[in-house]
């Protein structure tokens, strides 16, 4: 059975964008000037050292168009050689492999990919795709890699309306630079009063 972990860089006002994509969003690649040898270390522990990539579609076409082309590194290898498998309609379109399409009902496919045998799933980058994952509980595990900026814009990691759910903080790494990693274990559904 596999564990599914969704890693996101994000501010600290919760802002994953990185591109302008379509939108106009001001502030490409905002995370550049934090970027450390140790913080880029500490991404590839996370990751590990085999993984499988859930991806939604624009996630997929951004770094399709980068990490087959990037030099040759840890991450762009780890990257490359990764099953990606993709929330698309279009799965004859994904050239970026190995790839697989998921089938059009995401949580039913998460919950199919996740009783197979095989290496741990990682979700980054994709606004979409993380509240009905969150919904279902079929997240293990966040980290948060948080920047010390705010940019007042832009797609966020949790969608208006995501619904109410427990985390538990497993651990905290701070770096130089002002990045802190913070990793969560699912704990199922919020309690209160």
């Amino acid at each position: 059975m596999r564990t599914l972990r969704i890693v996101e860089h994000l501010s600290l006002d919760g802002v994953i964008q990185h591109s302008a994509d379509d939108d106009g969003f001001p502030y490409s690649d905002w995370s550049a000037p934090y970027r450390t040898p140790a913080g880029r270390d500490a991404v590839l522990a996370a990751y590990g050292e085999r993984f499988d990539l859930l991806l939604g579609r624009r996630t997929y076409d951004l770094w399709s168009g980068y990490w087959p082309k990037a030099p040759a590194s840890p991450m762009a290898e780890r990257l490359n050689a990764a099953t990606k498998f993709v929330a698309t309609h279009r799965p004859d379109s994904l050239a970026w492999g190995p790839c697989v399409g998921l089938e059009p009902d995401l949580v039913q496919g998460v919950r199919r990919l996740k009783a197979q045998d095989g290496p741990d799933l990682i979700l980054a980058g994709s606004s979409t795709l993380t509240s009905p994952l969150l919904e279902h509980g079929l997240a293990d595990a966040l980290l948060l890699i948080v920047s010390p900026v705010l940019l007042g814009t832009g797609k966020r990691l949790f969608a208006a309306g995501t619904p109410a759910r427990a985390f538990v903080l497993v651990r905290t790494q701070t770096f130089a630079s002002g990045v802190v990693f913070n990793t969560y274990r699912a704990a199922g559904a919020l309690q209160v009063g």
